[in-house]
């Protein structure tokens, strides 16, 4: 897990400043025994009072740039602050493996369960090597084995998103990838077992929305779920990339907004400040509302779940004519 204050977006600085000087007046009292307290105090004071404003209205921009924060927590931390005896499952038996998705078998609070979501990288190796997060058809055709498998097993799914969306080249186009999502689509709408889907971080497009069919959807606080990045929506609506803030508003894509459209189910908060300041804390909420979630979906038959389902989606996009 990356440490948060090794990279900093531009309106948390002034913040991450401050922080550091309180740490270096503290590491000064230790080391030459001078009496530092109530400078420590009153910027400490300082420090929470910044974090309050700079945190309590942060434009949808923002909230896209904490949502691809690159100390954010990815899948795999949460596999292992949340999970115990992960047994991670390879290959799609039709072409080969994709890392940029990584599901298997765990134990969630003693019960067996598939779990599974997007996997980004923490530097430029890694992500050559997880493809930035960007699953290929490989990928959603593992995901697709992995759930009518846990189907099989009469096990929970929860799937944790996380993309930038589907990857878009001409290899993962020649195997298939419109078709591989579709068929995604379909078979987790139809799944006899409870399904949980959160975004944790990017939910891009359709290369979300092929594991976000949930019963319950869900979302930590500065995350975003949106047909399209800004970047993408700015440059084909206003035909310039770098009006990228004005699509953001435009697409309205935080938790906050689609939870007022009840696309999704529940807002988990994060730390002040987000995720990346305490990934443990973070997990914690996370799986508190998992738990309940879980809890309320365990008393539903299978056709039931899958009428579940289809109701939540059926309802989606609902408008009135003025």
């Amino acid at each position: 897990m990356a440490n948060g204050m090794s990279y900093a977006l531009e309106f948390e600085r002034p913040l991450l400043d401050l922080e550091q000087k309180i740490s270096e007046l503290k590491g000064l009292s230790t080391s030459s025994g001078s009496d530092f307290t109530a400078e420590i105090a009153r910027l400490e004071k300082k420090a929470k009072k910044l974090q309050g404003e700079i945190f309590s209205d942060l434009s949808r921009w923002q909230v896209v740039q904490l949502s691809r924060h690159n100390a954010r927590p990815y899948f795999l931390d949460y596999v292992g602050l949340l999970f115990t005896d992960f047994l991670e499952l390879c290959g799609d038996r039709h072409f080969g493996e994709d890392p940029s998705i990584v599901g298997g078998f765990a134990r969630f609070d003693g019960q067996s369960v598939l779990v599974m979501g997007h996997q980004k990288g923490r530097n430029t190796k890694e992500n050559m090597a997880r493809n930035f997060g960007m699953p290929r058809p490989e990928g959603y055709r593992k995901a697709r084995r992995l759930m009518e498998l846990a189907e099989r097993f009469g096990l929970p799914i929860l799937t944790f998103v996380d993309t930038p969306g589907a990857y878009p080249g001409l290899g993962a186009e020649e195997r298939g990838q419109a078709e591989a999502i579709a068929v995604n689509l379909e078979v987790m709408s139809r799944l006899r077992v409870p399904v949980i889907s959160t975004v944790v971080g990017e939910g891009g497009s359709g290369g979300a929305l092929a594991i976000g069919v949930g019963n319950r959807v869900l979302m930590l606080e500065n995350s975003i779920y949106s047909v399209i990045s800004p970047e993408g929506c700015a440059s084909i609506l206003y035909r310039d990339a770098t009006k990228s803030d004005k699509a953001a508003d435009a697409l309205k894509l935080t938790a906050k907004d689609l939870l007022g459209m009840k696309v999704i189910d529940e807002v988990i908060p994060e730390p002040p400040g987000g995720a990346h300041r305490d990934p443990v804390k973070t997990a914690e909420a996370l799986g508190r509302a998992l738990r309940k979630h879980l809890f309320a979906l365990r008393s539903l038959s299978g056709d039931d779940l899958v009428e579940d389902r289809y109701r939540k989606f059926r309802a989606l996009g609902v408008f009135t004519d003025s």
